[in-house]
């Protein structure tokens, strides 16, 4: 790991105490309190950073809702940044849901009510001309990864304007704490470019712009001109856009992803966990992914990414494009997706295929017979007992995947996919649910949660100063996370690894990807002759320095 550098601080007294990424709190020494002009300002108790995280731990165990919790950590952060990744590193099964999905969901839409202290950069629609000069505004001068929405589709919970700041800050932490991506050089961004949310623009708590969104040439010109100033005061960063409505984030990942650094994590890193869990489940089926037939309900940006990064493995496995394509089929809000439709957008043309028509779900089912049912709607209880029973009829072990988060989005719960199939789904889901008993065997359901990927794969982008990143990057990550999967993961249900093995996952994932940077020779650093050391020497230590 990197070990932050333990040298004198820039800053002394009741100023340190102030800085988050160099505070320690009680636990500065003796010699440090004498030497930076802290005596009397703390408490007369030397602590280690340990027993600080006993007492943090106490109290966020002790809070009421995990939104109370959610606050507490973010207070963590902002006072002793050090301190809260370590929390989050060695707890972090229990963490992960209270820091994203699905507690995050609740903390966006209460963003303006339970607003503290500013954390990254907020760009809006004002700020069009004088982009660039914004950003040097941030104090660090080396960014190596930005998160960057514009709260139009957060989660499931559709436009939260300037609330969905809550994501970026989310999805920032993950990269630290499943990854070691340095905190310090990572910058959550706002694009505010308004809402469309009537609610919000009427609450005189907001803190974005509450007026109408800006759309058409005008929003495309702020995103360009974000891009480009990206480029020029953070040269080499890695842009992750997140929580765009569909139209701007397929067009907008079409538009960058040649030009620049770029991702969108919504398609492709829920498409790459999304193809891990298939990998995993085909394990249990007994047939290879290129003999498949999959059904999405839902045919969204998310959705048509799966669908392209499942096409992908399927050409892996000796299918051509078109022949993978025909393997996949989608319903959306206005029924099956198929070639007789003349209202489908050019995302969903690929998938539009000659079959019937069919009034439901349950008739698609029954007509197409899928050996995988993955459910990316944002519409909840809508894998009926029917559907799922006839899932179980027509496969030995049907695949059902209810990816809407958060929670009170799935399309079904754990449970239900059990029952409704006798204990024969292979089940996962976007957010958490716990443990099933079921007929006496127990049921460990694993949420395909992001974070298995995109923080891995930054890290391996920021190590190899990727030009680009690839499709192949993200298929080579779901084929490592697939890997990692062991025998009695699969035994009890579960076809991700477990959560607390995070950190090794992620490791792995970097060096998936940097092998791919140095193979498509866009990493713009010399290979190390270790690579596997190299990754591990260049992940953050949250451990205090010694300052004097």
């Amino acid at each position: 790991m990197t070990r932050r550098a333990s040298t004198k601080p820039s800053r002394t007294g009741i100023d340190l105490l102030r800085d988050p990424t160099l505070n320690k709190g009680t636990a500065f020494t003796e010699a440090e309190r004498d030497q930076l002009g802290l005596r009397g300002l703390l408490p007369p108790r030397v602590m280690t950073q340990p027993e600080q995280a006993v007492r943090i731990l106490q109290n966020v165990r002790a809070a009421g809702t995990d939104l109370e919790r959610y606050v507490m950590l973010a207070a963590v952060q902002d006072r002793n940044e050090p301190l809260f990744y370590r929390i989050v590193m060695d707890h972090v099964e229990e963490m992960l849901p209270i820091l994203y999905t699905p507690t995050v969901g609740e903390a966006c839409r209460r963003f303006s009510h339970i607003y503290v202290r500013p954390r990254g950069l907020y760009l809006s629609a004002k700020d069009r001309g004088r982009i660039r000069e914004t950003l040097r505004n941030w104090p660090s001068p080396k960014v190596d990864v930005i998160v960057v929405t514009d709260g139009e589709r957060i989660l499931g919970l559709g436009d939260l304007g300037a609330n969905g700041m809550g994501i970026p800050i989310g999805k920032l932490s993950l990269y630290t704490a499943c990854a070691g991506v340095n905190p310090r050089h990572c910058l959550p961004v706002m694009l505010d470019v308004g809402t469309d949310n009537a609610e919000l623009r009427a609450d005189p708590l907001y803190v974005g712009l509450a007026e109408p969104r800006l759309r058409g040439p005008e929003y495309a010109a702020l995103v360009e001109e974000f891009v480009t100033a990206v480029q020029e005061v953070f040269p080499g960063s890695l842009i992750q856009f997140e929580d765009f409505a569909t139209e701007n984030a397929i067009t907008l990942l079409d538009r960058y992803r040649d030009r620049a650094c770029t991702f969108n994590d919504d398609i492709q890193g829920t498409a790459a966990v999304t193809l891990a869990g298939l990998l995993s489940a085909v394990r249990l089926t007994g047939s290879p992914l290129r003999e498949q037939r999959l059904l999405f309900f839902g045919a969204g940006a998310a959705a048509i990414g799966i669908a392209n990064l499942i096409v992908l493995g399927m050409m892996e496995e000796g299918l051509s494009a078109e022949t993978a394509r025909q393997r996949i089929a989608f319903v959306d809000s206005r029924g099956l997706v198929t070639s007789r439709r003349t209202d489908l957008q050019p995302h969903k043309l690929p998938y539009a295929h000659d079959f019937p028509l069919a009034p439901d779900l349950l008739t698609v089912v029954q007509t197409l017979k899928p050996t995988a049912l993955i459910g990316v709607s944002a519409t909840p209880h809508t894998f009926t007992e029917p559907i799922l029973r006839t899932m179980a009829e027509q496969n030995q072990r049907p695949i059902v995947f209810a990816l809407s988060n958060p929670t009170s989005r799935a399309e079904c719960t754990a449970e239900e996919a059990y029952r409704w199939t006798d204990g024969r789904a292979i089940f996962a889901s976007g957010s958490p649910f716990p443990p099933v008993e079921l007929n006496g065997r127990h049921y460990v359901p694993r949420q395909g949660n992001n974070a298995y990927i995109f923080p891995g794969l930054g890290l391996g982008v920021v190590l190899t100063r990727a030009r680009r990143v690839t499709e192949t990057m993200f298929a080579a990550a779901a084929r490592r996370l697939a890997s990692l999967v062991t025998k009695e993961d699969l035994e009890q249900g579960s076809i991700f690894p477990p959560i607390e093995r995070i950190w090794d996952v992620s490791g792995e994932i970097a060096e998936a990807v940097a092998e791919v940077a140095y193979r498509e020779d866009l990493a713009t650093v010399p290979r190390p002759a270790d690579l596997p050391a190299f990754v591990r020497a260049h992940r953050y230590d949250p451990a205090y320095p010694t300052y004097v």
